[in-house]
């Protein structure tokens, strides 16, 4: 169990370190080519446009065995990066955004098949652990990837880094390769149908007193996380009247914060209900949101620490309970369908907020937000805490409510020992 445990996330280290210097340098590599800041943001959307159909990549998740999956899929990106050697000139700048395009769905696929496998290779009372550690590895990433890509690029250029994000996939390949998981190829049943299917995923979490607003709170967290984002900028320029380059200071500090969560996460969900964590969560963030109003140095780095601490806990709350209330043959779907519906608001809300931070001042806007986090918090605390993420199948928590849920829905109820 460890082994599998410490094989994923190696795995989740390596591929991340390479993703996350790929995701900086995209931007930097098209408005070094065409001298375009439009098409240069357009990178963040290449990669995210996937996520708009995540119900129908995670159903790819279900359909297969998933470590064969996750190992073939990262093996392609391996061999589809170098191609964008070939991008030195503005009039091939169309490839990388096909490859972005396609970074993306790898992404999407990978990521269901992951929590699927997940679910069903660890230990249940564990799986907070995991998720949480899994946020450690990723946010501890970001500290430093972006330093090494934009090295590897002021020095040699854009190519290094696509070759260096190839190869981090081919060693993730091989370590997923590693992993020694029992699995059943999934049966597909005569009367399947490829869209019916694919709804599954929303009908699961639609349907269940503990995934409905869980979910709903991890798409509203998002939402006001993305106002909050597109905020950062004028924060830095107006309020601490810094240059542009510090809101990579903030950045940091968040990362800082959400490595601390992830290392407490596990034991977190494992002493309190789920939704009880998400509600903390969503209400830390909404504080430290607020207060980055106040113009202080100080200030603003802890609310970007307590930020860092608060967004993740909410994040990892929900995909928890997705992988403990969803059965086994249906947590691809489920996963990739809350993807989409917990992270697409967040990219709106990026592009609206651009907007808000033009036409309504920041000691307003900032303090909004604060009071609408709030109130999503006090309306999700009020809606009752059905048990703990973490507890024992079959009990009184979060999983025994799957069990009589299941019942409910015509006998579906499985017995875990």
């Amino acid at each position: 169990m460890k082994w599998t445990a410490g094989l994923y996330l190696t795995g989740v280290l390596v591929s991340g370190f390479g993703s996350t210097a790929m995701w900086l340098a995209s931007g930097i590599w098209v408005k070094s080519l065409t001298g375009s800041d439009s098409l240069a943001a357009l990178t963040v959307f290449a990669l995210w446009a996937p996520a708009l159909v995540g119900p129908l990549l995670g159903t790819v998740a279900d359909r297969v065995r998933r470590r064969p999956l996750m190992v073939w899929s990262n093996a392609a990106m391996a061999a589809l990066l170098p191609v964008l050697l070939w991008v030195d000139r503005a009039d091939r700048v169309w490839l990388l955004f096909a490859v972005l395009v396609l970074y993306g769905i790898q992404g999407t696929v990978h990521d269901a098949a992951e929590v699927a496998l997940a679910a069903s290779a660890l230990d249940r009372r564990f799986l907070g652990d995991f998720n949480g550690l899994r946020t450690t590895v990723n946010e501890g990433v970001k500290l430093v990837a972006p330093l090494v890509a934009a090295g590897l690029f002021a020095r040699y250029g854009a190519g290094p880094v696509a070759l260096l994000d190839a190869v981090t996939f081919a060693l993730a390949a091989g370590v997923f390769a590693l992993m020694r998981v029992r699995e059943e190829r999934p049966v597909r049943p005569a009367s399947a149908h490829w869209l019916r299917d694919t709804g599954e995923g929303l009908r699961a979490i639609g349907s269940s007193p503990v995934l409905r607003p869980l979910v709903l709170a991890g798409s509203f967290t998002m939402l006001l996380a993305g106002v909050n984002g597109a905020a950062i900028y004028t924060v830095v320029d107006e309020g601490l009247g810094h240059s542009p380059a510090y809101a990579g200071v903030l950045y940091a500090a968040q990362g800082a914060g959400s490595v601390v969560t992830g290392l407490a996460a596990g034991p977190v969900l494992r002493r309190v209900p789920g939704r009880s964590a998400a509600v903390a969560g969503l209400a830390l963030f909404a504080v430290a949101a607020g207060v980055r109003a106040v113009p202080y140095d100080g200030v603003a780095l802890v609310a970007s620490v307590l930020i860092g601490v608060g967004l993740p806990l909410v994040l990892i709350a929900v995909m928890t309970a997705v992988q403990r209330e969803v059965p086994a043959d249906a947590v691809g779907r489920a996963a990739g369908t809350a993807h989409t519906l917990v992270f697409v608001p967040n990219a709106i809300a990026l592009a609206l907020g651009a907007g808000l931070v033009v036409l309504v001042e920041l000691r307003v806007l900032l303090p909004l937000l604060a009071v609408a986090g709030l109130a999503g918090a006090g309306v999700l605390a009020a809606r009752g805490a059905p048990g703990r993420v973490g507890a024992q199948v079959g009990g009184g928590g979060e999983g025994g409510g799957r069990l009589r849920h299941q019942k409910e829905r015509g006998g579906r109820e499985r017995k875990e020992r």
